[in-house]
């Protein structure tokens, strides 16, 4: 049962259950990364809001350094996306099983690489930041490009700023007060399915970011390896599978 449901949630073919659970997972995951990482290289790497913002802050200050950096975490979280569209499009074309789940194994290596290089990697300066600052702007691009691409844009796990404005308007549905129902005028209704979705995304978000903050705190950038663990949990079975479809052509080749 455990690997049915592993291959169901990276599953080429979607289901809407699969997206939820594999999207609150994946929040699960950015929100621990977002805390641990903030108590790791003092900057926030999931969201490029306040990057950008504070890019044009520092360029009508004069401050060049920061802008500087602040362009090399979006170019890195630009690049992260790009990776993610290039990975899944590879592997569509090829009808592999891992098509979603190549991204997350991807993921899993280079938080791995975080637990146990971070410390060095946050001495090596790259395009005018460090390392681990590119790296993690690069996991979390990787990460949320995947979501939107199999969610179709309904799932957001790294930032929450459009979660939350979503729950607002949810909320605003909910209560409202339908007063002189007319038959052309239909019922303002909230989709409660959606909004517990966007509660639970924000609620593994938030778990993630307490245990991702505890996790540094108590064993500093090992604390990513669980999360690793937890991704190549998620991208294992359809690799396997996709290993089991090649020796199977082999062996039909006589080889």
């Amino acid at each position: 049962m455990p690997i049915h449901y592993a291959r169901r949630l990276t599953a080429p073919h979607r289901t809407r259950q699969a997206n939820w659970h594999l999207g609150i997972a994946l929040a699960f995951v950015a929100g621990a990364t977002n805390a641990g990482g903030f108590l790791a290289v003092h900057q926030y790497t999931s969201h490029m809001t306040g990057i950008v913002s504070a890019m044009a802050d520092n360029l009508v200050l004069g401050s060049y350094g920061p802008v500087l950096a602040g362009a090399g975490a979006l170019l890195s979280f630009l690049f992260g996306a790009a990776f993610t569209a290039i990975l899944v499009n590879y592997a569509r074309r090829r009808g592999l099983y891992s098509e979603y789940a190549l991204p997350l194994l991807i993921e899993a290596l280079l938080l791995l690489g975080f637990g146990l290089l971070g410390a060095q990697l946050s001495t090596i300066e790259g395009l005018f930041i460090p390392a681990t600052v590119m790296l993690l702007c690069f996991i979390m691009g990787l990460q949320n490009a995947l979501i939107t691409k199999i969610s179709k844009a309904e799932i957001r796990t790294t930032h929450l700023t459009g979660t939350i404005t979503d729950i607002g308007v949810e909320l605003g549905k909910l209560f409202y007060w339908n007063m002189h129902e007319r038959p052309d005028r239909p019922r303002v209704l909230a989709d409660r399915s959606r909004l517990k979705l966007l509660s639970l995304l924000l609620l593994a978000f938030f778990v993630g970011g307490i245990s991702g903050a505890l996790g540094f705190k108590h064993a500093g950038y090992l604390s990513t390896v669980p999360l690793a663990l937890i991704l190549t949990g998620l991208a294992l079975v359809p690799l396997l599978d996709d290993v089991g479809a090649v020796l199977r052509r082999l062996r039909k080749r006589g080889v």
